[in-house]
């Protein structure tokens, strides 16, 4: 099998550095929260924060990402997070911090994770051919993972130990390593556009093709369920981990290790794909990710007992890596690359934009009914996703890989 090359090799290097500052930011973000206030609606609202953009402007991101270069998009998109970040810890450094300004630089750290997120994704295809797809991705998702959610975290936990100011300095230096990184890979990575279109139309024909492709929209849904799950019950977990009054009775430097289960699970997951793939086929290894993903919310649900907490993350993590392989390498293969911005972006919309209205459910529920009830309920709901797995069979997703996208009539 062909090598994957070195523009590849320079994106997963970025992406590397990248993800490594997001998970170091999204766990220092909360973990200084707490310090201000230990109101659920207040920290489940920075999750809100964080994650409304892929509700309000996942569209337009994934439009942009089809107009523009969209390495210069990355690129510009990490620039303003780094200068985000030096201005939240110049705040620290004279003592300015509200929970207030965290909210802002969380809803702005989100806008440009979008932009970020959706151009990466879009890229991979301009970067190896469609057989090697597969591969590429689980090399992606590998360094993903283990930076955002395996290396993060507990990282996060000793920069919280040195102080707020530490915590925040050190993502911004990792997203300008991602910087540098990304600059080394040269080319032109712009889809050529035979007319003038509005952003508008752009954006409408994306959604068209997402809502017209039966296997696609089905597993948007799918995760939509399962992260609707998930954002109400991660927005409380640190509430319900944290502290000697809490379920878990743990410390932030525990709470941060506890967070590298999903990630240690995610690490074997995603080195097991290909393997995974081959044995089940494609809908078989939808089905085995999507069941034990919803782990992540069920675990807390039945005990408050971190050794098992974090052995169900652990599996959990497994699952996630094996479905993001196949289901990116899907969506990549059956949509044109001409559209693959705005296809992706609509796909995350309904698939991540729950992650919001998920955190905000979780503070209302944490808030009347007690930290239990929030992973109690969103069990029950992460289960009910799976009734779409009828949708997702082997045969079907086979079906849906031999209609050549290119052939797929689309206006421009």
């Amino acid at each position: 099998m062909a090598p994957l090359g070195p523009a590849f090799w320079r994106l997963w290097t970025s992406t590397g550095l990248s993800n490594l500052a997001d998970g170091v930011f999204k766990v220092v973000l909360p973990l200084v929260a707490i310090q201000i206030t230990r109101e659920p609606t207040l920290i489940a609202g920075l999750v809100f924060a964080l994650t409304l953009p892929w509700l309000v402007f996942a569209l337009p991101a994934g439009a942009l990402a089809d107009r523009f270069d969209r390495r210069r998009t990355m690129l510009g998109a990490n620039v303003v997070r780094t200068a985000l970040l030096a201005v939240l810890a110049g705040a620290v450094a004279t003592d300015l911090v509200t929970i207030w300004l965290l909210y802002a630089v969380a809803l702005v750290a989100g806008v440009t994770e979008t932009l970020y997120d959706t151009s990466a994704q879009s890229l991979v295809p301009q970067l190896v051919d469609r057989e090697q797809l597969p591969r590429a991705n689980a090399r992606l998702v590998t360094v993903e993972l283990t930076a955002n959610e395996f290396s993060g975290p507990p990282i996060a936990g000793l920069l919280i130990a040195a102080g707020a100011l530490a915590a925040f300095a050190t993502p911004a230096a990792l997203w300008l390593l991602a910087v540098l990184a990304l600059w080394s890979l040269k080319g032109t990575f712009r889809v050529e556009r035979h007319q003038r279109t509005t952003l508008r139309a752009d954006i409408a024909e994306g959604l068209r093709f997402l809502l017209g492709h039966r296997l696609l929209r089905t597993l948007a849904s799918m995760v939509g369920v399962i992260n609707l799950a998930s954002g109400a019950s991660g927005a409380v977990l640190v509430l319900y981990a944290v502290g000697p009054e809490s379920a878990m009775k743990l410390t932030p430097q525990l709470f941060g290790l506890l967070l590298t289960a999903p990630a240690a699970g995610s690490l074997v997951g995603s080195l097991a794909a290909e393997r995974v793939i081959a044995k089940l086929g494609r809908g078989g290894s939808i089905a085995l990710g999507f069941s034990i993903t919803t782990l992540l919310v069920v675990t807390p649900a039945v005990t408050a007992s971190p050794l098992l907490v974090a052995a169900g993350f652990v599996v959990a993590g497994a699952g996630v890596a094996v479905l993001n392989v196949v289901v990116v390498s899907l969506r990549q293969v059956v949509t044109p690359n001409r559209l693959l911005g705005r296809v992706n972006s609509a796909y995350r919309l309904v698939a991540w934009g729950s992650l919001p209205m998920g955190a905000a459910i979780g503070g209302v529920l944490g808030q009347v009914f007690g930290l239990r009830a929030v992973f109690v309920v969103m069990g029950a709901v992460a289960l009910t996703a799976l009734v779409g797995l009828a949708g997702a069979t082997n045969r079907k997703v086979e079906e849906a890989l031999a209609v050549d996208p290119d052939a797929v009539p689309t206006s421009d």
